[in-house]
């Protein structure tokens, strides 16, 4: 059920198209794995690299006008990108069928364990 999808389609995929049925369980994946943060700061810079190489082309100046109008414009990207990470990790599941707040339900089952062991460190390390 985690067929990974190819390359054009997770390109496709990454500037916000559907998936079809069969990459249903990797989408699900792919936002909720411990990594998912990560994989969502990778689709970001996916999404911005295109347009930054194309300013940086287009902007009329100096080479370092160009890079920090550029980087400037990246920052930004990343601030809203980093922002609304939940709201989208949400939106391509449902976009996959899953109900909404499910990857949100799936990564907090998964870390269940990890926070009452941290919880037990912490009581016994400052409480006990």
């Amino acid at each position: 059920m985690n067929e990974r999808p190819n390359p054009l389609r997770w390109l496709a995929y990454v500037y916000g198209a559907g998936l079809p049925a069969r990459h249903r369980g990797w989408v699900l994946h792919d936002v909720t794995t411990r990594t998912w943060q990560l994989r969502h700061l990778v689709r970001t810079t996916v999404q911005l690299l295109p347009v930054g190489v194309l300013l940086f082309l287009l902007i009329p100046g100096p080479v370092y006008v160009r890079a920090l109008s550029v980087l400037a414009g990246a920052i930004l990207g990343y601030f809203y990108s980093v922002a609304y990470m939940y709201e989208s990790a949400e939106h391509r599941v449902a976009k996959a069928g899953y109900p909404v707040g499910h990857a949100a339900a799936v990564r907090e089952q998964a870390d269940a364990g990890n926070r009452d062991a941290a919880r037990e460190r912490y009581e016994r390390r400052w409480r006990g």
